[in-house]
């Protein structure tokens, strides 16, 4: 498999991301082990979670995901193989996203003990936070840093102007660089990365790791109409988003490449984003084992140029 560099570290991952907010969500922690079982088998050892996920389902209370990689990690003592990120920021029960320093410097220790490892490859800021100096910010993850306890920092969410503020930064204070980006990136959500984001990037060099990649489920076509709304817990905002002309353009686009190259709409999906050079990888997530196959494919799919150009021409929102 094809291993690729995050942003200018000497970190490899391969070309898809796994998305950990299924993780005790809408995979509970036997299913769990069985998924991160299959992709470790497969080589699929880039996961990303949260310490929010999944605080959002009945019941939780954030952390739920990361103690179940925990778990798993010790049990099958293989922490060495994989390359972990994980997030702070959210709102975890302050009422509001927050990244002062003591606040980053408590949630590393949360991280750490859900995760029960004593360091994360990738750490994300999740959410901006403005009322906190980028100065004070970058300060605390370069504590972090020199303690050993993160390989990397990465930024989610950020705007094009904050992102290049953060940059700015780190170069005048010599503090460590946002060295990989979070954005969300897939074929109906293109022009706020394209347009501004992606040239960023690409002038830093920085890895960029998109979420969404799928849609929420839209893009593997499982939504066409809709009472498919009522397949998921989230079909319902999936078909207020995403089931509109474009969707559907996007949608018939998928089924025809897919079509023609004995693939899946999802495998099409995720390979036309690795096929984008500023990508490092997509996060795509699956909450059954059998739905591996079409994450696994996907990295073994090539597109040609005239897939890339009718999926392009399908998606562009001016069409």
């Amino acid at each position: 498999m094809e291993l690729r560099r995050l942003g200018s570290s000497d970190i490899l991952v391969p070309p898809l991301c796994f998305g950990g907010n299924v993780f005790g969500w809408t995979a509970d922690e036997a299913t769990s082990f069985r998924l991160l079982d299959g992709l470790f088998e497969a080589g699929f050892t880039f996961i990303d979670t949260a310490d929010v996920y999944s605080r959002w389902a009945s019941g939780n209370q954030g952390g739920e995901s990361e103690t179940i990689i925990g778990k798993w990690m010790k049990a099958r003592g293989n922490r060495a193989k994989i390359v972990l990120a994980t997030k702070v920021g959210s709102d975890m029960g302050l009422g509001k996203r927050c990244l002062k320093p003591d606040y980053v410097r408590t949630a590393i220790e949360a991280s750490l003990k859900r995760l029960q490892t004593d360091y994360v490859d990738l750490y994300f800021s999740h959410w901006d936070d403005p009322e906190t100096p980028f100065e004070d910010v970058l300060a605390t993850y370069d504590e972090l840093i020199k303690a050993g306890k993160v390989r990397l920092i990465g930024a989610s969410n950020l705007t094009a102007s904050r992102l290049f503020d953060a940059l700015a930064v780190s170069a005048r204070e010599g503090l460590p660089r946002y060295e990989v980006v979070q954005p969300e990136y897939n074929l109906y959500a293109r022009a706020g990365y394209e347009a501004e984001i992606e040239p960023i990037c690409q002038r830093n060099g920085l890895g960029v790791v998109a979420y969404y990649a799928l849609a929420a489920g839209f893009l593997t076509g499982k939504y066409r109409v809709p009472a498919d709304a009522a397949s998921s817990v989230r079909g319902g905002d999936v078909v207020k988003t995403y089931l509109n002309a474009r969707g559907l353009r996007i949608l018939a686009a998928l089924d025809a490449v897919a079509a023609a190259r004995g693939a899946t709409p999802a495998q099409v999906a995720l390979a036309w984003i690795m096929a984008r050079p500023s990508l490092t990888a997509p996060i795509a997530s699956a909450s059954r084992v059998e739905q591996l196959g079409d994450l696994f494919a996907s990295a073994a799919l090539t597109l040609s140029p005239t897939d890339m150009a009718r999926l392009d021409g399908a998606s562009a929102e001016t069409a």
